[in-house]
């Protein structure tokens, strides 16, 4: 479904019953991709709305540049559009950072809050820079890729398991691949690339200690691109925050089995 977001048309779907949460994804996040979230647990325990952002999926995509405080702002005025007056929020990667400017802007918004493999920036350090990714040849750009995404993965692995390493480039680019259909290709790039300009920027370091709704921090031990550093610092900057790392990288959500079922037990207390 799609409805007039500020500015934009945005896409988004709602599925599953119970309280309700609205689920924000990471950079390049596409309602297209599988598996997705409305393929996981989430929606057995909850309502979940989630979203194309502005400039990707089915979303629209206007003029750049974007801010992240843009992202925030949608984030706000889509629970406006569906009637949403307060939920639960859970960000990962990129959407942590965009659940974080909507908690620190709209604070009584947001009933609980999870913050998946991400970052505060300032102070607190930003998540990798995936912006210098762009610029290099393919192959390579797959790889850093890869090793960003879990440290366990560097040269000396993929030498050791070139079986798995395969199999790692071959999902890497299945998800780079956002929509079953490559006609809007050229534009959803833009919308990425614009969405990782607005990313160097972000930066709520400063405003996290006024929050004071429950939230879950969390991670892979193994994460090279929100570190566990970065999740430590968080946990330290927001009051009475919680902190869990788990066994994976960034996709730790899929890697550790543990991870989903500590995430509905903290959403639904």
């Amino acid at each position: 479904m799609k409805t007039r977001v500020r500015d934009i048309e945005v896409y988004y779907e709602i599925h599953g019953r119970g309280p309700r949460l609205l689920f924000i994804g990471g950079s390049g996040g596409d309602l297209r991709q599988k598996p997705g979230v409305f393929d996981g647990p989430l929606p057995q325990h909850f309502e979940v709305l989630s979203f194309d952002q502005r400039g990707l999926g089915r979303t629209d995509q206007p003029e750049g540049p974007y801010r992240m405080a843009d992202y925030g702002e949608d984030a706000a005025a889509l629970l406006d559009a569906v009637g949403w007056d307060r939920c639960l929020v859970m960000g990962v990667s990129f959407g942590g950072m965009v659940a974080q400017e909507l908690a620190v802007r709209h604070p009584e918004r947001v009933e609980r809050m999870v913050l998946a493999c991400t970052s505060s920036g300032g102070a607190g350090k930003p998540s990798y820079p995936l912006h210098e990714l762009q610029t290099l040849p393919e192959e390579e750009r797959v790889l850093r890729g890869i090793e960003l995404a879990d440290t366990r993965c560097d040269a000396a692995w993929r030498a050791a398991n070139p079986g798995a390493a395969a199999k790692l480039v071959e999902f890497s680019r299945a998800r780079a691949a956002a929509a079953p259909d490559e006609a809007d290709a050229p534009g959803r790039q833009q919308g990425f690339l614009l969405q990782l300009e607005a990313r160097r920027d972000h930066d709520t370091w400063d405003r996290l200690p006024k929050l004071d709704m429950p939230v879950y921090i969390c991670g892979g031990s193994h994460d090279g691109i929100a570190p566990p550093d970065n999740q430590q610092a968080l946990a330290r900057q927001i009051p009475g925050a919680k902190l869990e790392l788990f066994e994976g990288g960034h996709m730790f959500l899929i890697q550790d089995r543990t991870a989903n079922p500590k995430i509905i037990e903290f959403l639904s207390a």
